[in-house]
């Protein structure tokens, strides 16, 4: 009863706070939303026993992750104008795409003839499992992913680094 109670008490907060992300119009704040998100999903690890997992989520993301995203909001210091000019339509078919994307998981995860999800294979069991199988089954995936990390590390940085225009006057 209790882990139902704790279960349904982090899925809410996780959610308000991941709703506070994309709804907040201070990217200073969305940040630390994120970190609750991530401590709220670290915790649902820990209710599945995946300490290993959970400490990971920590360390990696809520740690390493979410300071460089301050780091970078910080370095480019986006002022309130500039944060307004992002065009309506960019951010209506971002949403639209990323929505189409969750649709189609949910699709594939419906019940089939026997009543049974189709969940795929089993997950691993301990830490060699797990790094033996994202070394090798998802190496390309999770390479794709520092590799866009850095892009944009090196964007922010080349933002940052450009001199305003002059004025004329």
């Amino acid at each position: 009863m209790i882990d139902a109670v704790l279960f349904y008490l982090f899925a809410g907060l996780m959610l308000l706070a991941g709703l506070s992300v994309i709804l907040n119009r201070k990217p200073i704040y969305s940040v630390l939303s994120l970190l609750v998100v991530m401590f709220c999903l670290a915790a649902l690890f820990i209710m599945l026993d995946a300490v290993f997992l959970a400490a990971l989520q920590i360390l990696l993301y809520a740690g390493a992750v979410l300071v460089l995203f301050l780091f970078v909001i910080m370095l480019l210091n986006l002022q309130p104008e500039a944060l307004a000019r992002t065009r309506a339509f960019t951010l209506l078919g971002g949403g639209l795409g990323a929505a189409g994307v969750f649709v189609w998981q949910i699709v594939r995860l419906l019940p089939v003839e026997g009543g049974a999800l189709r969940t795929g294979e089993a997950a691993p069991s301990g830490v060699e499992a797990l790094g033996r199988l994202l070394f090798t089954k998802y190496l390309l995936p999770f390479e794709l992913a520092s590799f866009i990390i850095l892009a944009a590390i090196v964007g922010a940085v080349s933002l940052a680094k450009q001199e305003p225009p002059a004025r004329r006057g």
